[in-house]
């Protein structure tokens, strides 16, 4: 959740033939990230390249569509980025360090480029003059560092990703403007590696994957190759509502200077005019110290949330329940919940606005009449799923508050198995699986019931 950049190096710019079909159908409505990958990986599902990462977007064309009016400069656009996975698989070496070695290959521009923004942000923060400090941009830098959050995760993560809740023209403008002041990469980006982290969470497909440790899941798969199974499941990931929404049209465009003005400029003017800052002291708070914690907080969502806390929802899976999380990402860290739920526009079952700023803020423009549909599960739904496999810690079951049960639930996982989420009811689902939540989760069970025994089969 959250990137710097995620392009990748083309192995090969001559495409084999059959290797990459046509992009998913406008037609067909996005499943968003409620999926079943045991489902899809026995189907042997590969379907279109992946769309470019930055510049215009390649909207799929039909003929059957041929009436939907298009701008001919996104029609027209040649992907960057459209990889040949065999040649990709062929290279996918990972690079030997000092001895260290590493499971793949390193993207030795971000590895300097994340390094050095660290080690300056350090630097300066070690040496920045206490004396000189003004608590007005003080509170400029917390509000700055509130609107990026809020792009994020009220705008890239549960609407764009999750469409969780509609939002009308003008509220999607200001989330996007949000977003861009957090600067992170295109939301095109970001919503697809999110979906693909939902659909394959903790398995190879994931962008993230926490079984490969904090610092991978952090910020270290920012620094390295993506996994071959993380292309090749991106390009399964039906991206028609993000290609045609105009709001991420005009922001793929124009990505670079929006990026440039709303996360580094206005941040840094802002407090020279008005609050009299110099221009170091207000490029060190907005560059440096706002960005740099912007960036890890919301890193931290993948990995922190991934591999400590509770699991009250559901104890085979290793999101968690961290309240720390939830106070610097702004209500994200309630993840066991929102991987089970993802389509609940509040990302946790709290009832009141503790620790989910995103929450008080989305509810605020419900009441307006900017945003509406806001999804939610059923009490009655969340507490059949709880009691069913949760790990005992929720609050309405009282249980010991002393067990450790981010232990019990990590020892009771199998291994990389993805389980599935509770679908989104508004959704539409293969015939191949099935449209109820308690029969795909059972699914999803016995499969990892046969994965068990397939193990001893083979130890014996």
């Amino acid at each position: 959740m959250g990137h710097l950049s995620t392009s990748e190096r083309v192995c090969s710019k001559t495409p084999i033939p059959g290797d990459a079909s046509p992009p998913p159908l406008l037609a067909r409505r996005a499943k968003l990230a409620n999926g079943d990958a045991q489902q899809q990986v026995r189907r042997g599902e590969d379907s279109s390249p992946e769309l470019p990462p930055r510049g215009k977007l390649s909207l799929p064309q039909k003929e059957d569509t041929a009436k939907k009016v298009v701008p001919q400069s996104i029609v027209n656009h040649v992907p960057k980025d459209q990889i040949n996975l065999e040649e990709y698989k062929r290279t996918f070496i990972g690079d030997n360090v000092l001895g260290w070695q590493f499971e793949a290959p390193l993207k030795w521009d971000k590895v300097i480029q994340i390094s050095l923004l660290h080690i300056v942000a350090v630097g300066v923060l070690l040496t920045y003059p206490l004396h000189r400090l003004n608590w007005y941009s003080v509170f400029w830098a917390f509000f700055v560092g509130g609107v990026a959050g809020f792009g994020v995760t009220a705008g890239a993560h549960r609407f764009w990703t999750h469409r969780s809740y509609k939002a009308n023209g003008i509220l999607r403008t200001l989330l996007m403007i949000s977003y861009c002041v957090a600067g992170q990469n295109t939301l095109y980006d970001w919503v697809r590696d999110h979906r693909v982290h939902h659909k394959y969470s903790e398995t190879d497909a994931d962008p993230h994957n926490a079984n490969r440790g904090f610092f991978f899941s952090h910020v270290g798969w920012l620094m390295m190759l993506k996994h071959p199974e993380v292309l090749r499941r991106g390009r399964q990931i039906d991206m028609s509502d993000i290609l045609e929404d105009p709001v991420v049209q005009f922001h793929q465009k124009y990505f670079y200077v929006l990026k440039v003005i709303f996360c580094f400029l206005l941040p840094t003017i802002v407090p020279v005019y008005l609050f009299g800052e110099s221009w170091s002291l207000a490029f060190a708070q907005q560059c440096l110290f706002r960005y740099v914690s912007s960036l890890n907080f919301t890193w931290s969502v993948n990995s922190a949330a991934h591999l400590w806390g509770s699991r009250p929802y559901d104890k085979r899976i290793m999101p968690s329940e961290n309240i720390f999380v939830s106070v610097i990402a702004m209500g994200e860290g309630w993840h066991n919940y929102h991987h089970v739920f993802p389509w609940d526009y509040k990302a946790a079952e709290l009832g009141n606005y503790k620790v989910n700023f995103t929450t008080m803020v989305l509810d605020g423009f419900h009441k307006l009449g900017w945003a509406w549909n806001m999804k939610q599960p059923s009490k009655e739904l969340v507490r059949r799923i709880l009691e069913k496999y949760g790990d005992g810690s929720h609050v309405s079951q009282g249980l010991d508050s002393g067990k450790d049960y981010a232990a019990i639930g990590a020892s009771q996982m199998v291994g990389n198995v993805h389980y599935a989420e509770v679908p989104d009811p508004e959704l539409e689902y293969d015939a191949e699986s099935s449209s109820t939540e308690s029969a795909k989760l059972d699914e999803n069970e016995n499969e990892g019931e046969r994965m068990k025994k397939s193990k001893k089969m083979i130890c014996t």
